[in-house]
């Protein structure tokens, strides 16, 4: 079962600040135009991937999971613990944090806090984002909440093509319109709002907040983490580890000709955001394209790549 690739079908969702990006960029099927994220590796209940290729085609990858184990190192837990998502901003995202993972289980019954990154693959001229805050304790946190001095409050950094930003839980963050970014998280879809812009939804009514959650959850004060950058050469393989976390590693891998390679992670996450190739496993080749999302699973052993393309690739951290 599954020599090479498990290739998945990615589920759209519609968000007050989205666009039509996702469409024009990488060709998707989108049926709105505030389309603002592709969950294109998921296992999450609230939109799981299907599987389009092989033995196991038109399965959810929470049902491969569950039943076939092995194709993921038989790994324990009873989740699929990663999410990948590309996420077009055609307005600014709402100011928001994520609980760690004990606070998630106390507080909403759900394995997974929500430690994510990001790795910023376009954006409009002078784009920022947010990411962290300039309070020094709880309490002037929440005393410039009440009181909405948001710029005084809101850290504020200008990004550009390339950038890369891991994002730990209980940090105060929110991406900025004109933006478009490809997210590696953990598989939790909770998110506590700390304020929106006063912005109104289809029907007239202000978003709500969590204001008592975002407070209590919150890293206080800010610090940007530290985080390590390696590059490795693999023939014409670029392989750049963006960082490795407790849950995660991600990497931005960069081909240009032909690289062999091994199988050898419990899994491994791939999303093509630019160009084209072929991947070589077991005697098939299996072309992908930019916009293309698979897995390459335990079962594999060795296989290679050819063309010229740009992916960020990621697996658990064990």
């Amino acid at each position: 079962m599954y020599k090479g690739p498990i290739f998945l079908e990615p589920v759209f969702k519609e968000r007050i600040w989205g666009g039509t990006k996702l469409q024009a960029e990488y060709g998707y099927n989108i049926s709105n135009e505030l389309t603002g994220e592709c969950w294109g590796i998921s296992g999450h209940q609230h939109g799981p991937s299907r599987i389009r290729n092989g033995e196991l085609e038109g399965w959810p990858l929470d049902r491969a999971w569950n039943e076939h184990r092995q194709l993921f190192g038989n790994l324990e837990g009873s989740e699929y613990p990663l999410l990948v998502k590309i996420l077009d901003a055609q307005t600014d995202l709402s100011v928001q944090v994520h609980p760690n993972d004990e606070y998630a289980l106390e507080k909403e019954n759900y394995s997974f806090g929500k430690t994510e990154c990001w790795y910023v693959i376009s954006c409009e001229e002078g784009a920022q984002l947010v990411y962290g805050h300039h309070a020094e304790s709880e309490s002037e946190f929440a005393a410039m909440v009440e009181q909405g001095e948001w710029k005084k409050l809101l850290r504020q950094v200008s990004i550009q093509p390339g950038d890369f930003f891991y994002v730990p839980s209980g940090t105060i963050h929110a991406i900025g319109a004109g933006t478009m970014i490809l997210e590696t998280q953990q598989s939790s879809d909770i998110t506590y709002r700390v304020y929106d812009y006063d912005r109104r939804d289809a029907d007239g009514q202000l978003r709500d907040l969590h204001i008592n959650q975002s407070i209590a959850v919150a890293t206080y004060p800010h610090r940007d983490p530290v985080i390590e950058q390696t590059e490795a050469k693999v023939q014409d393989l670029t392989i750049k580890q963006l960082v490795e976390d407790t849950y995660f590693t991600v990497y931005l891998w960069k081909l240009n000709g032909t690289a062999e390679l091994v199988q050898e992670f419990s899994f491994l996450q791939v999303s093509v955001i630019e160009g084209r190739g072929t991947l070589y496993a077991d005697g098939k080749e299996y072309p992908f394209v930019k916009g293309d999302h698979y897995i390459l699973p335990a079962t594999m052993d060795e296989y290679r790549l050819e063309g010229d393309a740009e992916m960020v690739v990621s697996h658990v951290t064990i």
